[in-house]
């Protein structure tokens, strides 16, 4: 299934309209429909947004997506998505954690292939 299947699915049922659920995200909602239509992707921010709302992983909202898209903007939404709270020093020092487990994955998988 595709991330705009998905987050239809996910919009009806949480029984919200197109407008509310870009309200919520904060965005118009001729923009959110062309999410659904598949015209537009949101950006990082508004992944987030959307995980957030819907009590999602970001891996299940886009279903391994993720592996396509550049390795330093999956550790950028991981990042962000994790990091609310924490110290600047902290944030640093989980940013490099975060790209070096990514990296340990990643050789992991090409390992099993």
């Amino acid at each position: 299934m595709e991330f705009t299947e998905r987050l239809k699915i996910l919009r009806k049922q949480a029984k919200l309209t197109q407008k509310e659920l870009a309200e919520k995200i904060g965005i118009s909602q001729p923009a959110y429909g062309d999410w659904e239509r598949g015209v537009k992707k949101p950006t990082q921010d508004n992944l987030v947004k959307i995980t957030k709302i819907f009590n999602v992983s970001l891996d299940s909202l886009l279903d391994n997506e993720l592996e396509q898209e550049d390795e330093l903007a999956n550790v950028e939404l991981l990042f962000r998505k994790t990091s609310d709270g924490l110290t600047e020093e902290e944030k640093a020092v989980f940013c490099e954690e975060l790209i070096e487990f990514m990296k340990e994955r990643k050789k992991t998988f090409e390992e099993k292939e």
